[in-house]
């Protein structure tokens, strides 16, 4: 890894969703406050102190959930941490993307060094070396119900401190031994409590939901950009966004979303030739973009406020306390604020898609929009958006299903002791398909709206969004007559899923990055 990338200092309880939105996107080296180093090692006494005084302590000298009465003798430690982690790796499926891996190991240090698990100061740096080396540990994307925390994902991630399993340096596998060795470590024997402390824990769900609202972010600015596009193709009324309106109702998305936009039109000359044209209503999803969006990115602040508090906690199980030397058994390992702000990512996502392909659709409908039928000369002889608008609502259809909440959803496991669960993993990791259909769906309308504008040549929208046009013409040219459309739309969808957005729709976000 390159002593040129620029430094990430973690303060554990303080680390700011632009942070993690920086070591979501890579090419940093992460370093840790060291005021931290003395609470992970305090609390390291105290479970030192324990196990020396022969104090039977759950998570630290006895089994694991319905095995918690049963006592376990000192010289057997290592043995149960070990059989821990071996016996808790049992993901499936697709292993997860460095940039969500980067996330998982970030977060994890981040909750160990809080000072309330109990570990040794060792672990902490062998996971900050193995980052900074780029070795990410191979982490299967299925097998976590959201509780006790994400057992079998961080089972794989602590795999890798043991030497086992494998892990991947710049897309490659290789055996971890080999990775530990590019760190320049050993592989560790793991003490007391340190297994426990490692896998239990909500930093994979927390990881998968920050990427979540992170690609919703960008979507719910692709979507507004696409909206404003959408209105000048087909001249449809600025009133709607008129800030008394908006100040009457006092939703505080809703007056940010008209406000932005209303900044994205300000000096368009196609506004100005309709100006007297007498419209009075436009269609809902082009009226209500304030109300609709608005709502939206309130769902998205409120997300973004429980995952900062998440990836900032103490998430395992027990905690160690240094004031008064005990070791609490609670819950913090369930993660039903992630999955509660997993599934309003959700519907916030799907709700960005759903009105977008409503947009696209009044695009193509000559009676609404003024516009040449399906947005093509020669119709008949040409399809034109034809069937682009079907690809969007079968994306936009798919949503709807994916958003069903994950977090009303509960197996109990562990022979009834982990009765109730959060399925928070599935309801972050379903965010990904979302966002990338919804990006697919955002991208389409702003390409539509786009060939709309066209018509309106010589007519000069306003100066940002003249901005946008380039930007898109860049990528896809006017449709003239038919051609091969996939392409253009792969195109969009990037273009949606990026995050180059005008200053005042990016000054909406809520992980805006440095």
């Amino acid at each position: 890894m390159s002593l040129t990338q620029p430094l990430c200092l973690l303060t554990p309880g303080k680390v700011d969703l632009a942070t993690l939105k920086t070591i979501y996107r890579g090419g940093v080296t992460l370093a840790l406050d060291e005021q931290a180093r003395s609470r992970i090692q305090q609390a390291r006494d105290t479970v030192e102190a324990i196990v020396s005084e022969g104090k039977v302590t759950y998570g630290i000298n006895t089994g694991f959930g319905k095995l918690a009465q049963t006592s376990i003798p000192a010289d057997r430690l290592a043995e149960l941490q070990r059989n821990l982690v071996l016996s808790h790796s049992v993901g499936l499926g697709e292993l997860l993307p460095d940039d969500v891996v980067r996330l998982v190991m970030a977060t994890k240090i981040i909750s160990l060094a809080r000072g309330h698990s109990g570990i040794r100061i060792e672990l902490v740096d062998a996971l900050i070396a193995l980052f900074n080396a780029g070795v990410m540990p191979c982490i299967p994307e299925k097998g976590s119900v959201g509780a006790s925390g994400d057992l079998a994902p961080l089972a794989h991630l602590s795999l890798m401190l043991l030497g086992e399993g494998d892990v991947r340096v710049k897309s490659e596998l290789m055996p971890a031994r080999d990775g530990l060795a590019l760190a320049g470590l050993e592989p560790i024997e793991l003490g007391p409590k340190e297994g426990l402390a490692l896998l239990n824990g909500t930093q994979v769900s927390t990881a998968l939901a920050l990427r979540g609202l992170f690609e919703g972010e960008n979507v719910f600015a692709a979507g507004l950009v696409a909206g404003a596009l959408s209105l000048e193709a087909i001249k449809g009324s600025v009133k709607p966004f008129d800030h008394r309106i908006h100040e009457a109702r006092g939703q505080q998305g809703q007056i940010s979303v008209a406000a932005a936009v209303s900044g994205l039109l300000e000096g368009s000359v196609i506004l100005n030739s309709h100006a007297n044209c007498g419209r009075v209503q436009d269609p809902y999803s082009i009226r209500c973009v304030p109300q609709v969006m608005g709502a939206c990115l309130d769902n998205l602040n409120h997300a973004a406020r429980v995952l900062q508090i998440e990836a900032n906690a103490a998430s395992d199980n027990p905690l160690v306390f240094t004031d008064t030397g005990e070791v609490i058994s609670g819950g913090n390992f369930h993660a039903e604020p992630v999955a509660f702000a997993a599934d309003i990512i959700a519907l916030a996502v799907a709700e960005i898609g759903a009105i977008s392909e409503r947009r696209l659709a009044l695009l193509l409908d000559t009676g609404l929009s003024g516009l040449p039928p399906f947005l093509v000369n020669d119709g008949g002889v040409n399809s034109g958006f034809m069937i682009a608008q079907v690809t969007a609502a079968a994306l936009a259809s798919e949503n709807k299903s994916l958003a069903h909440p994950g977090s009303v959803d509960s197996l109990p496991t562990s022979a009834n002791q982990e009765d109730h669960v959060s399925m928070a993993t599935y309801a972050a990791r379903r965010l990904g398909a979302m966002c990338f259909n919804t990006a697919a769906v955002v991208g389409i309308e702003a390409m539509a709206a786009a060939q709309g504008i066209d018509f309106h040549r010589p007519l000069q929208s306003s100066p940002q969004l003249e901005e946008v046009l380039s930007t898109i013409r860049q990528k896809v040219a006017y449709l003239d007559e038919d051609r091969l459309m996939a392409p253009d739309i792969e195109q969009m969808r990037l273009w949606a899923a990026g995050d180059s957005w005008p200053e005042m729709i990016a000054a909406l976000l809520p992980a805006r990055a440095h």
